[in-house]
């Protein structure tokens, strides 16, 4: 999905830009400090799409789509990797002039960021992890894993799977994994990007290039604030792994939220919103307010 339809979520917002050869879709909204919002695996900024209006009454929202996802092209294989998203990321905050004050990453998204802040490409004054994906996968190795991604994504199943995601019943069941309940507009949104094949081909292409190895090991020389929103009914991501990331990093706060599952910020944005307020204000992040 190169070019986002007019009806995109957000769509007044969005912005196209091409940093270091590569073309981005970007949306920015509000005012004040900026927060910056990076999506997980598999989505796009439609993630943000009831969470980013409140977020913006105190603060500038910026959410690009990673590489791959969304509007955002696909760059070369070597750049789907955790630093070199990160890396990609950096220098399109730099082309936007943009230093977050607050960053907020979902399952991989999550991810992405610590990676930035490690690396000294942020300093925001607070990171929160969404259902973050911070650890290593449990259970399957990654050494299986990373090739049957790869021959996954370089084989005819991509365009398969989009076929099959023609069949409403397929997008319900795949949302429904993830332990979260979505309205019909929600399920449409996730719909439009799984039946797109260069979709699919990207994710499999990020999952099997994907190695958290390293940043697990640096977690507790974390230096941000951290907070860890967690829902309790999260079937992509344990919530036992929230636990254990509070555990690894000095100071981490976790907060958990029963009966919400992996895609919690999209079931209940207000309640988000209000977690990320206050963390926010306990950082030190000033209110445009």
């Amino acid at each position: 999905m190169p070019t986002l339809p007019d009806d995109w979520p957000l769509r007044e917002h969005s912005r196209v830009l091409t940093v270091g050869g590569l073309r981005w879709h970007v949306q920015c909204l509000g005012r004040g400090p900026a927060v910056l919002l990076v999506h997980g695996t598999g989505a796009a900024t439609h993630t943000w799409r009831g969470l980013a209006p409140l977020l913006a009454r105190h603060y500038t929202v910026v959410a690009p789509d990673l590489p791959a996802h969304g509007g955002t092209a696909r760059p070369d294989d070597d750049r789907m990797t955790l630093p070199g998203m990160a890396g990609g990321l950096r220098a399109l905050l730099g082309a936007l002039g943009v230093e977050p004050a607050l960053a907020v990453g979902h399952s991989a998204g999550a991810a992405i960021l610590a990676r930035m802040c490690f690396d000294g490409a942020i300093a925001p004054r607070g990171l929160v992890s969404l259902n973050g994906a911070l650890l290593e996968l449990p259970g399957l190795p990654r050494a299986v894993f990373s090739p049957l991604a790869r021959l996954l994504a370089a084989s005819p199943l991509p365009r398969l799977f989009a076929w099959r995601a023609r069949d409403r019943s397929a997008v319900e069941r795949l949302v429904a994994s993830t332990g979260s309940q979505l309205d019909a507009a929600g399920v449409d949104l996730y719909a439009r990007l799984v039946r797109d094949p260069a979709h699919v081909e990207g994710v499999l292409t990020m999952m099997a290039r994907w190695d958290l190895a390293a940043l697990e090991a640096e977690l507790p020389g974390m230096a941000v604030p951290l907070l860890l929103v967690v829902g309790l009914q999260d079937g992509t991501v344990p919530p036992s792994e929230g636990r254990r990331v509070r555990d690894r990093v000095p100071g981490a706060q976790l907060v958990e939220l029963p009966g919400l599952g992996h895609l919690a910020h999209e079931e209940r944005p207000a309640t988000v919103a209000q977690l990320l307020h206050e963390f926010a204000r306990r950082v030190g992040v000033p209110d445009a307010r």
